[in-house]
């Protein structure tokens, strides 16, 4: 069997998530969305998105890259969320059979 991998991201509460007023939340948001959107057009961020029903509060969401797992990391760190401490992020290589997951472009 054919293995592709991608670079899985997962976004958990940052260590300064509570400490973000309304407006300041609003704003990381806005910031976070515009950089995820610029690494689309990229053609580095495959897919992603936030998680419903969490069984642990402090998991946000997760995000799929076409690159390496360090360009993955690096560009991950880069989100205005990540740098202003409301996120973090585990960056880990994700291995699944080729073709078995689509992506739109």
């Amino acid at each position: 069997m054919e293995l592709e991998s991608f670079a899985f991201v997962l976004l958990r509460s940052g260590p300064n998530a509570a400490g973000f007023s309304e407006t300041e939340r609003e704003r990381l948001q806005v910031g976070h969305l515009a950089h995820l959107e610029a690494m689309a057009a990229a053609g580095k961020l495959a897919g992603g998105g936030p998680f419903g029903d969490r069984f642990d509060e402090s998991l946000r969401g997760i995000c799929f890259y076409r690159c390496s797992l360090q360009e993955a990391r690096t560009l991950a760190e880069q989100d205005p969320s990540v740098q202003a401490g409301s996120m973090r992020v585990d960056v880990m290589t994700w291995w699944t059979k080729k073709g078995s997951v689509t992506f739109n472009r």
